[in-house]
């Protein structure tokens, strides 16, 4: 069966997803079984190794809330569904369980500079005069950053560090604590503090934001790239006191995982 086509005008698709295993159906597999399962991911994965996507990648997780990890972009929606199922059909029936699953696609930040807000923060705090060279030489460099910005906002590729740290959020609406009913400039003013603490982590933090309102009970799914874990920790915590997150954040369950190969994997798990 071939599936309908579903692209973005703008943007693609991204999918985690979590599993433990089953420890006793895989003790009873017959000879063989094992490394079969294990070539057909090792070829799976050399299949989906785009710079953006398609793309697979694979992660053992931190601790007992799952076993293995995987961050899967697609442009399409049915391609996105397609690697859902190949990668489980490289495992022997009921050999995973599905523990935690993420839908989420990526956007570009409605609170993000503007090419209009960058001509008036020259004008007004460099004191730079429109139509002069030195102007138009800044506004030039600054079009080219936003112009990388948004590219790799919408068509990410992240960086093959250690670490990866996967939670999703949402923004309250609790009474006085809405996000939603604040006016747009107010919370473009708050965003505009939230980013500032973030950009203090480049080099120890590399970060996707993807949106999932009306695709999930959560609003975002927010990864974390890092070589060390205390980087999660510390910008987690220092975001804590912003009031964007003080006031207005809520999150779901955090997952902690290393970046591993098939062998890798399979010596941890010990399959």
């Amino acid at each position: 069966m071939t599936l309908p086509v579903v692209k973005l005008d703008q943007g693609i698709h991204v999918m985690h997803l979590f599993y433990t295993i089953d420890r006793d159906l895989w003790a009873d597999l017959p000879d063989g079984a094992v490394n079969e399962a294990k070539e057909k991911l090792e070829a799976l994965l050399a299949a989906n190794t785009g710079p953006c996507e398609p793309r697979i990648d694979l992660y053992a997780t931190v601790g007992p809330r799952a076993d293995v990890a995987f961050m899967v972009f697609a442009a399409e929606l049915g391609a996105l569904m397609q690697l859902h199922r190949d990668i489980e059909n490289c495992f022997p029936a009921g050999g995973l369980d599905c523990v935690f699953d993420y839908l989420s696609i990526t956007e570009l930040s409605e609170y993000a500079s503007s090419e209009e807000d960058s001509r008036q923060m020259l004008i007004q705090q460099e004191k730079l005069t429109p139509d002069t060279d030195e102007f138009n030489q800044r506004f030039a460099a600054i079009r080219k950053k936003i112009g990388e910005y948004e590219h790799y906002r919408l068509y990410p590729e992240m960086p093959a560090w250690e670490v990866m740290g996967f939670y999703p959020m949402l923004k309250r609406r609790d009474g006085a604590d809405n996000w939603y009913s604040l006016d747009f400039e107010t919370r473009k003013k708050l965003m505009k503090g939230h980013a500032t603490v973030g950009r203090k982590y480049a080099g120890r933090v590399s970060q996707l934001i993807s949106s999932s309102t009306g695709l999930d009970e959560w609003e975002w799914g927010v990864t974390l790239m890092a070589h060390q874990i205390d980087a999660l920790r510390d910008i987690v915590y220092e975001m804590r006191f912003d009031e964007v997150t003080a006031r207005f954040g809520g999150f779901g369950p955090f997952y902690v995982n290393l970046r591993v190969d098939c062998g890798q994997l399979w010596d941890h798990l010990r399959l």
